[in-house]
C-alpha cells in the first residue's frame, strides 16, 4: 500500500513565488499542495482548518510575519512542521525562527531536489538547515560568554537592571557616547535591534545571570 502524500501549505506574500513552489511539487504523487496563504495570519487560519503535514513559510509577510505565525501555530497546538523558506539568513532572522519552533530553515535559492528532500525530512520531524544557516547556528552555539567584551557585559548588566545610558556612563566613569557605542556593538554581536531584545537574548544564552543584582 502506497504511503499517503505529504500534505503541504505554502505561505508567501508573492503570488509568483507561491506558483513556483507549487510547480516544484506538481505531478509528484508523494506530495499534495492543500492551499496557499499570502500572509502569516492566513497561514495560521488555513493550517488550523486543513491540518497540513508541512508548512513552507516565508518570514517577511504583511499582517503577521513568519516568526509570529510559527509562535501562534505552536500556541494553538497545530501539529504541522514548519519549514522556513526565505531569502534572509542573518542572525536576526534565523535565530528567532528556530527558537519559535521552525523544524527547518532553507533559502529560496535551494534546488528543487534539495527542497523536496528537505520537506520529506521535515515531515519526519527532523531538522533541516541550509549550509549557511547551519554555520550561523553552530557559531551561536559555540559562542562563549566572551562573545561580548568585559566592558560590554558590564554595560549590558546595568541595562538589564533598567539603568539609563546616562546612569551607565556615571557608574562606569565613561561618556554617554561611549555607552551608545558599546550598545551598538552589543546589538550587532547579538543580532538584535534594541535594549530589551539584547537583554532577553543575553539571558537566553547565559551571558547574564538572572540572579545578578549588580
Amino acid at each position: 500500500m502506497a504511503e499517503a502524500p505529504i500534505r503541504l501549505l505554502i505561505a508567501d506574500d508573492h503570488p509568483i513565488v507561491r506558483d513556483g513552489i507549487r510547480g516544484m511539487f506538481a505531478g509528484d504523487p508523494g506530495f499534495e499542495v492543500l492551499a496557499e496563504a499570502g500572509d502569516g495570519a492566513q497561514a495560521v487560519e488555513l493550517a488550523r482548518a486543513l491540518n497540513p503535514d508541512v508548512i513552507l513559510m516565508d518570514l517577511r509577510m504583511p499582517k503577521m510575519d513568519g516568526v509570529m505565525a510559527i509562535k501562534e501555530l505552536a500556541r494553538l497546538g497545530v501539529a504541522a512542521r514548519v519549514l522556513v523558506l526565505t531569502t534572509y539568513d542573518t542572525d536576526k532572522d534565523v535565530l528567532p525562527a528556530v527558537e519559535a519552533g521552525a523544524t527547518g530553515y532553507l533559502l529560496k535559492d535551494t534546488r528543487r531536489d534539495d527542497l523536496i528532500r528537505a520537506v520529506r525530512t521535515a515531515a519526519r520531524g527532523e531538522a533541516v538547515l541550509s549550509p549557511s544557516v547551519a554555520t550561523r547556528l553552530l557559531g551561536q552555539v559555540r559562542a562563549p560568554a566572551d562573545l561580548l567584551s568585559a566592558r560590554e557585559l558590564e554595560v549590558l548588566e546595568l541595562i538589564a537592571q533598567g539603568t539609563t545610558n546616562r546612569e551607565v556612563a556615571a557608574r562606569l566613569f565613561i561618556s554617554e557616547a561611549t555607552v551608545k557605542s558599546h550598545l551598538l556593538h552589543i546589538y550587532t554581536k547579538l543580532g538584535v535591534n534594541d535594549r530589551a531584545a539584547a537583554v532577553a537574548v543575553a539571558f537566553r544564552r547565559g551571558l547574564l545571570d538572572l540572579g545578578n543584582d549588580g
